[in-house]
Order: C-alpha cells, then sequence, then structure tokens
C-alpha cells in the first residue's frame, strides 16, 4: 500500500473516530429533560409521498404542527428542531444521510429522545391523507400509527387533519 493510500486510511479512521466521541459526548452531557409519563420525543419533517410533479413542501409546516399538539398535551418533552440540526452539522450528515430511518433513530438517541414520531402526506386529486407514526427509539417498534384525510382545497383543514393525528399518537 502506497504511503498516501495510508495516510488517507488513517484521517479516514481517525475522523470516525472522532466523530464517535463527538456523539458520546453529546448523549451523556446534553439529554434533555424527561418526564415521567413520556419521554422525549423528537418530529422528524413528514415526507411528501404524492405521486406526480412535485407540489408544495408542507413537512416542515405540519411537523410544526405535530410538535405544538405533542408540547401543548404535556405528555412528551419535545426535542426542538434546533437541537436536531445542531446534532447533524457536528457530525456532518447531509440531507441524504437521513432517508434511512435508522439513521434518524440513532440521532433520536443522541438528541435523548425516547419516542419519535415519523411521517408522510399523499396528495391525490382534491384528497390528501397524512400518516403519523409514533416509534419507541430503544427498540424501533412502531408503538402507534395513526391516518387522517383532508381535501386540498383548504389549507385550515390539511393543518387539522395533522393535528388531530398528532392527538391521537
Amino acid at each position: 500500500m502506497r504511503r498516501r493510500d495510508r495516510v488517507k486510511k488513517f484521517t479516514w479512521e481517525l475522523s470516525l473516530l472522532l466523530v464517535a466521541l463527538c456523539c458520546c459526548l453529546l448523549s451523556c452531557t446534553h439529554a434533555p429533560a424527561v418526564n415521567e409519563t413520556g419521554g422525549g420525543v423528537a418530529v422528524w419533517d413528514l415526507e411528501d409521498l404524492s405521486p406526480g410533479l412535485a407540489r408544495e413542501a408542507l413537512g416542515e409546516l405540519f411537523a410544526a404542527q405535530v410538535m405544538d399538539v405533542l408540547r401543548n398535551r404535556g405528555t412528551y418533552t419535545v426535542v426542538e428542531r434546533s437541537r436536531l440540526l445542531r446534532v447533524l452539522e457536528e457530525l456532518q450528515l447531509g440531507s441524504s444521510s437521513l432517508v434511512d430511518e435508522q439513521t434518524r433513530m440513532r440521532l433520536g438517541k443522541l438528541v435523548g429522545a425516547r419516542w419519535m414520531v415519523f411521517g408522510g402526506y399523499q396528495v391525490i386529486g382534491v384528497q390528501m391523507r397524512v400518516d403519523l407514526r409514533l416509534v419507541e427509539v430503544e427498540t424501533g417498534k412502531v408503538v402507534k400509527a395513526v391516518q387522517k384525510t383532508a381535501t386540498t382545497s383548504d389549507m385550515d383543514g390539511r393543518i387539522d387533519a395533522v393535528r388531530k393525528a398528532a392527538k391521537e399518537l
């Protein structure tokens, strides 16, 4: 093996070690408070699963609605988006890495979440369907899945469908 290749390999291994060390430190020192009834929950942007052309991106808006419902219920400690984004930046993970649900589950552990909310929405014709899943981070088990529908002509109706689904989690 050439010297340059050995140096590249060493640099790569050292980078992985530093990332692992950062992950360990983050999980030990920054865990959010977990209340007795529910624990910490991280909510990911809802994925647009609609067929055809791209539409307005509503995943972040819908995730914010889910977070608001869970926060107001008081049974969960909601992990703020800024915390998730900070961990992503520190680990230098791009959005393509987040396609994998297992990667998102590991990130949930790093930020102290006991639960994760994943979901998506699909627009077909004049109907929108929203699906939410509450997943236990430790086991990866889907604890609850909820589905709601709304008409697409009414933005308030779409938001209401998301909020109703979140209330059932």
